[in-house]
């Protein structure tokens, strides 16, 4: 299915329209008995309840109009936290580009200038060639006929609360960009998550990384950054002191990647892609069977030709050369962030519930460690993207496909708790901080494929949320 664009995990989840209605208590009472049974995975055969919501209390609803759409967004956050909705799908750019569809992974780079940031965002755009809208200027598109890329935001902190000043393309003509990840050189590494390319009707080959400088002020010149594979590509996490570039692989069955740059800092100038393994074993499968806490050794082995002539039709083609030599095996690899130390990766559909998995690569160490997983869908499900906090404690959003899904904490003792719920079925995409900590910047994914000036399609929307920070873990 990749080969055709959608992958089997996203095909199924509908374009729903925003509820603007009064919702059935039920629902309500529901999420309430979600807030109070927040607890950790299993340690010792005992759950470990986060206490208080890790220390923000009950969540309580809030609804927050975009002053430019009109979009009208309803959700449920701890007391004394506030949010702000802007830069919607279809809305009109001031470079003349249309927002595009799919609101996903995203980061935010300081200026320069104090209280002034940049945010990188991607667009998860799906539709079929020749059915997307392109985005972007004709001239400066990856492909003719693809309709993703990347926006960028301008956000001041003024008064107390962040203001959205405008946006503008600074990637077009790319499909399928789902996650993607921060350099520390200032720059956003938007991925393809498929590996579609002309045989399917597309201008262009897919499945590569593409660069976006967060200083650049219109449309760069897309370069696929190929030797860091072909693949369905879902993040990356750059080691800031070796300018080593982790990679994720969103498929059932998916690999962890490292690109050594010959040049730190350079990655268009080429290096070498390597996937890992576990030491004295072959094939190790993390999927299940798994134990937290556990240290795992682990080493690399090379991926010989990182850009496959038959990865469109193979879509595991740069995966089956790793497995060839004895590489591991995870469940849908999503979100990836490196903090302290290590890179924090997702398992979407890892564990022996399937719920999720979240795990801890330290380079220093060259150990693997499972840090969570989950033992119920109502404590965690299906963990996507993955930050980082200020206080080094991390942020989960859920990718379940059901109604109400979370964004939830995780803490270093291993308990998850709600932050912020939502009113539908839209995954929560792209949590990134602000360079001070003060803000909170999220997507709501809304529709990924057909026209973004349909009204018909739920927009995707960027969401900011501050607040008192410290009265909890995060």
């Amino acid at each position: 299915m990749t080969s055709q664009l959608r992958s089997p995990s996203k095909q199924a989840r509908p374009n729903r329209r925003p509820r603007r209605g009064a919702r059935d208590r039920f629902a309500v009472a529901a999420m309430e008995g979600m807030t109070i049974r927040a607890a950790s995975a299993k340690e010792g055969g005992k759950d470990k309840a986060c206490a208080d919501n890790g220390g923000y209390g009950e969540l309580r609803e809030l609804t927050r109009t975009d002053p430019e759409s009109g979009f009208e967004q309803r959700l449920w956050l701890p007391e004394g936290f506030d949010f702000r909705v802007f830069s919607t799908a279809g809305g009109r750019m001031p470079d003349g580009n249309t927002v595009p569809l799919g609101h996903d992974a995203m980061a935010c780079f300081a200026t320069g200038e104090p209280d002034v940031w940049r945010i990188v965002r991607n667009h998860e755009e799906r539709s079929g060639p020749g059915e997307a809208v392109p985005s972007g200027g004709a001239d400066d598109r990856y492909d003719p006929l693809g309709g993703g890329g990347t926006t960028t935001m301008l956000i001041r902190w003024e008064r107390g609360a962040p203001v959205f000043e405008r946006a503008w393309q600074s990637l077009s003509g790319t499909i399928a960009n789902c996650a993607g990840g921060p350099t520390p050189w200032g720059s956003w590494l938007s991925c393809e998550e498929t590996t579609a390319g002309t045989a399917a009707g597309w201008g262009a080959e897919h499945g590569y990384v593409f660069e976006v400088p967060s200083g650049a002020t219109r449309e760069v010149a897309p370069v696929p950054l190929k030797a860091m594979g072909r693949f369905v590509h879902e993040a990356v996490a750059v080691d800031p002191g070796t300018g080593i570039v982790y990679e994720t692989e969103d498929q059932s069955t998916a690999g962890f990647y490292r690109f050594l740059p010959n040049v730190p800092g350079e990655l268009a100038a080429g290096g070498r892609l390597q996937m890992l393994k576990v030491v004295g074993e072959w094939n190790h499968d993390t999927r299940t069977g798994q134990r937290t806490r556990k240290s795992i050794p682990v080493e690399w082995v090379d991926i010989d030709d990182a850009d496959p002539a038959d990865a469109e039709a193979v879509p595991l083609a740069v995966f089956n050369q790793g497995w060839a030599r004895g590489a591991a095996v995870f469940g849908r690899l999503e979100g990836c962030w490196w903090g302290d130390g290590a890179v924090y990766i997702a398992s979407t559909s890892g564990g022996d519930e399937g719920e999720g998995q979240i795990w801890e690569y330290t380079p220093g160490e060259g150990r693997l460690r499972l840090v969570f997983e989950s033992p119920d869908a109502a404590l965690l499900s299906c963990p996507d993207s993955i930050t980082v906090t200020p206080s080094g404690n991390l942020l989960l959003c859920e990718d379940t496909g059901r109604d109400l899904p979370a964004v939830r904490g995780l803490t270093r003792s291993g308990e998850v708790f709600p932050f912020v719920y939502h009113e539908g079925g839209t995954e929560w995409c792209g949590a990134t901080f602000s360079p001070d900590g003060k803000v909170l910047f999220i997507d709501l994914q809304g529709a990924t494929e057909g026209d973004p000036a349909d009204p018909t399609l739920e927009p995707g929307r960027t969401i900011a949320i501050w607040g008192p920070w410290d009265n909890g873990v995060l």
